[in-house]
């Protein structure tokens, strides 16, 4: 049996057990969460990539799904996590980086995506075409909507040729707002109906049984719906269980069936763990780890400046808001203060869009400049107090040393923490 398939079987089971899903191309971000996964010995660990990040024509990454399944193995080589651990995810896939096409040339081109990506060795599909296209009416139909995941589906079958325990898992429906954080300053969210959820999944369900899809049907895991919880620039809706009780109960007859929960950065470890216990059994989070990763990116920026040479400084941040004013069109259609207050947004937001920055060639330089002094003179342990506390924790007990890629780590490691305790709970 699949590995995802178990771990759903389990929860169904009555087990408080969930996954997270760690949505990164950022190469720290990911050896973080495999190293994570190594200390806390989970049994699998699960890495995705969006259709926007990684597809046929390398997205913003650069990358073509193979490419991604090789940079991501060439990770857990390094730093010994086993190949037959990982578990690799495409999310939002559909022809959402190509809504600028007519309806069907960009399913044309998602066809080939899915494909692509299954034939990589990506084990769990997100097929997600709520989205409009250049001649789509807004907002598209649910009935259009599942006809295109059923088609998309097909595509991904087909690319299929290994063993059936290997065959892909799937992922129905969509979050409202759209992923990544919303753009603009949030009112209360609505959760999800239960009538709106499982009619997502009964429609789906049929449109997959009449195109011959019964098969993949049986693999269908998880159905993403809204359960109160997002994040704009500078707040976070945190999740209210008493809101979210109808919509947790209508899950639980429901086959194999659990919720995936995406937008889930930045809340609390309680809401966390109360999400998982809700059946929102999958956990994605992305831009939270990328901004704690550059949370601790500022920090070493500030220890270098007590410690290095003005001459021989990196001067990370500094060169990196210089790159983002340069090139706006990352964050341009989400930031709209000026002066200080833009540069406040461009570093702090909690939608994070620096994270589209670090592979920049001029910043990636100096990234890789400012390790080399830390690694020339360490941290002081006084500084790496006032600056990385958690960190400094990790040193001294033994979980990390100076190395700054290291102490990166594990600060990241804090976020994957509460992911760690909701879904593994009684570790």
């Amino acid at each position: 049996m699949h590995i995802l398939l178990e771990l759903v079987r389990r929860h169904k089971a009555g087990e408080r057990v969930g996954v997270t899903s760690v949505c990164s191309a950022h190469p720290l971000a990911i050896e973080a969460a495999l190293r994570h996964a190594l200390a806390t010995e989970q049994p699998f660990a699960l890495v995705e990539a969006t259709s926007n990040q990684v597809n046929q024509d390398g997205g913003y990454t650069g990358m073509v799904p193979a490419d991604f399944r090789a940079f991501v193995e060439a990770i857990a080589a390094r730093v010994g996590f086993p190949v037959a651990r990982l578990v690799l995810g495409g999310d939002h896939l559909g022809p959402n980086a190509w809504t600028a096409l007519p309806a069907e040339a960009a399913m044309a081109k998602a066809r080939v995506m899915v494909a692509d990506y299954v034939r990589a060795g990506f084990a769990k599909i997100h097929l997600d075409c709520s989205m409009s296209c250049a001649d789509d009416p807004v907002p598209l139909p649910e009935q259009t909507i599942a006809e295109r995941a059923a088609d998309l589906c097909r595509a991904a079958e087909d690319a299929f040729d290994g063993a059936e325990a290997e065959a892909p898992v799937y992922v129905i429906g969509t979050e409202v707002p759209v992923p990544g954080g919303a753009a603009e300053d949030l009112a209360e969210l609505a959760v999800t109906t239960p009538a709106a959820a499982i009619a997502t999944v009964d429609m789906h369900r049929s449109l997959f049984e009449a195109a011959g899809l019964k098969a993949a049907w049986a693999r269908v895991i998880a159905t993403v719906v809204q359960p109160g919880v997002e994040f704009d620039h500078d707040k976070v809706v945190d999740y209210r269980p008493d809101r979210a009780v109808a919509l947790s109960r209508a899950i639980e007859p429901v086959g194999q069936l659990v919720y995936e929960a995406h937008s889930t950065d930045y809340q609390t470890p309680a809401a966390l763990a109360a999400l998982v216990r809700d059946h929102f059994a999958i956990l994605k989070v992305g831009p939270g780890v990328t901004f704690a990763l550059r949370e601790a990116l500022w920090a070493l920026d500030a220890i270098e400046r007590e410690t290095v040479d003005d001459a021989a400084r990196a001067k990370l941040r500094a060169v990196t808001l210089e790159r983002l004013h340069a090139e706006p069109g990352n964050w341009t259609k989400y930031y709209h203060a000026a002066g200080p207050a833009l540069d406040l947004q461009l570093q702090y937001s909690l939608s994070d869009r620096i994270r589209y920055y670090w592979p920049d060639p001029v910043i990636a330089a100096a990234q890789a400049r400012l390790f080399a002094n830390l690694r020339d003179t360490p941290p002081p342990m006084p500084l790496l107090s006032q600056y990385l506390p958690t960190a400094y924790a990790a040193v001294r007990d033994g979980r990390a040393t100076l190395d700054p890629s290291g102490l990166v780590m594990a600060h990241i490691a804090v976020t994957l923490d509460a992911y760690h305790g909701a879904c593994f709970p009684h570790d």
